[in-house]
C-alpha cells in the first residue's frame, strides 16, 4: 500500500467514525411522526451543549398549592417553567379518572398540550398495576411478566391496557393539530426489584420480549407514532450489566437510569462519584450505538444541602452529553406519612439561590430557552 493510499484510507476511516458518532440512529418507530423525528434529531444535535431540566407533575401542583393557572415551583423560583415535564399514566389501565398521584387525566392532557405549544418537552412513565392480582406496581410477584407475554394467562388483559394507552397517546395534539411527541419510559428502573417487572421478578429474555411486544403493539397494531422510547435502569456497574435486559438498538432510542441521593448531605460525595461512573458507562454505549443518554429521574428529598445543585448534581452529569435530567415531584407535606416529599426548590427554600446558579451556567435549559430552540422544527 502506497503512502498516499494509506493516508486516504486513514481519512476514510476517520470520516466514517465521525459520521457514526455524529448522526443519530433511526428511531425505534420507523413511522414516527415528523415532529417526533425532529425532536429526537434536535436533541441529538444539542447533546454536547444543552441539558433540558425537568420536574415531575410541575404544572399540576407544588409546595402548598394545587392547579394554580400557569404556575410551577420552578417558575416561582426561576421566573420560568422547566423545559421538560414528567407525567405518569398509572391508573389509566383501570379506567381511573385520575393517576396514582391523583392528577386527573383530562387535566394532564391539557398540561401536555400546553407544554408542546410553548416548545417544551413531555416525558411519561407508567407505574402500571400488577396485572396478575390487580395490586400496585410495587407488588412484586415473580412470574407476572411471563403471564402477560403472548400465550400467558393475562396476555389479553395486558393488550386491553395497551389499547387504553394508545388511545391516550393519540389524543395528545397541540393547537397546530399535530401529535405531541412523548419521551415514553415504560418499565422504568427495570434492574431494580421493587416493581413486578424487576430484576428478580423476571428473566432478561422475558423483559426483552415484553419490551419488544409493547413497542410493536403500540406502533403497529395501533399506529401510535409520537413516542420516543426511553430504556431505563437503576443499579448497574458495567455496560454488560446495563445491557443485560436491553431489547436491542432497533427497539430503544434513549439510554437512561434513575438514581437518588439519600441520607445526610455528606453522602453527596458518594452520590456524585457513583452517578459520574454510570454516566461514563452510558456515554460509551451512546457513542457506539448513536443514542441519547439521560438522567431520567433523580433528586434529594427536601434538598437539605443548600449547594446540592451546583455542588453535587451538576458535576455528576456535566462531563457527558446528557440530554436531560428530571427531578421528582413536589408533593409537599404528606399527612399519611407525616413527612415532607419534594425534590425541587420552592420560593424561599434554602437551596433556591444555588438552584438559580445551576440554571444560569449556560448549559441547563429551562422553558423559555426550550421554546427558542424550536425543538419540533
Amino acid at each position: 500500500m502506497s503512502r498516499l493510499t494509506m493516508v486516504k484510507w486513514v481519512y476514510a476511516v476517520l470520516a466514517l467514525s465521525v459520521c457514526q458518532t455524529a448522526v443519530a440512529q433511526q428511531l425505534a418507530d420507523k413511522q414516527a411522526s415528523t415532529e417526533t423525528k425532529k425532536l429526537y434529531k434536535n436533541l441529538f444535535k444539542l447533546r454536547e451543549t444543552k441539558i433540558l431540566f425537568g420536574h415531575q407533575d410541575a404544572l399540576a401542583y407544588g409546595f402548598g398549592w394545587k392547579y394554580d393557572a400557569d404556575r410551577s415551583d420552578i417558575k416561582d423560583v426561576a421566573g420560568e417553567h422547566p423545559a421538560l415535564y414528567g407525567w405518569d399514566i398509572a391508573g389509566l389501565e383501570n379506567d381511573s379518572p385520575v393517576n396514582l398521584d391523583s392528577v386527573p387525566f383530562e387535566k394532564m392532557k391539557k398540561f401536555i398540550r400546553d407544554v408542546y405549544d410553548r416548545g417544551g418537552v413531555n416525558t411519561i412513565s407508567w407505574h402500571l398495576d400488577n396485572p396478575v392480582n390487580g395490586k400496585s406496581a410495587w407488588d412484586t410477584i415473580p412470574g407476572s411478566v411471563g403471564m402477560i407475554l403472548p400465550g400467558g394467562a393475562k396476555h389479553q388483559l395486558y393488550k386491553q391496557w395497551l389499547d387504553k394507552v394508545a388511545l391516550f397517546m393519540k389524543d395528545l395534539k397541540g393547537s397546530d393539530g399535530k401529535l405531541v411527541p412523548i419521551l415514553f419510559r415504560p418499565f422504568h428502573e427495570l434492574t431494580g426489584s421493587w416493581f413486578w417487572w424487576g430484576k428478580r421478578e423476571c428473566s432478561p429474555q422475558e423483559m426483552k420480549r415484553l419490551w419488544v411486544f409493547t413497542l410493536d403493539y403500540l406502533s403497529r397494531r395501533h399506529q401510535v407514532h409520537n413516542l420516543i422510547y426511553v430504556f431505563n435502569t437503576a443499579d448497574f456497574s458495567s455496560s454488560q450489566e446495563f445491557l443485560e435486559r436491553y431489547p436491542g438498538d432497533e427497539y430503544a432510542d434513549i439510554l437512561s437510569f434513575d438514581t437518588y441521593q439519600f441520607g445526610p448531605k455528606e453522602n453527596g460525595v458518594g452520590f456524585r462519584k457513583e452517578t459520574e461512573s454510570k454516566m461514563n458507562i452510558l456515554a460509551g454505549l451512546a457513542k457506539t450505538k448513536r443514542k441519547l443518554i439521560a438522567l431520567a429521574e433523580t433528586g434529594y428529598e427536601t434538598i437539605p444541602d443548600p449547594d446540592w445543585w451546583t455542588g453535587v448534581l451538576y458535576p455528576s452529569i456535566s462531563n457527558q452529553p446528557v440530554s436531560y435530567v428530571l427531578v421528582w415531584r413536589n408533593a409537599g407535606y404528606r399527612p399519611h406519612s407525616k413527612d415532607y416529599h419534594y425534590y425541587a426548590p420552592y420560593r424561599g427554600h434554602g437551596s433556591a439561590p444555588d438552584f438559580l446558579k445551576f440554571t444560569k451556567n449556560g448549559r441547563i435549559v429551562l422553558g423559555k430557552e426550550a421554546g427558542s430552540l424550536n425543538l419540533y422544527k
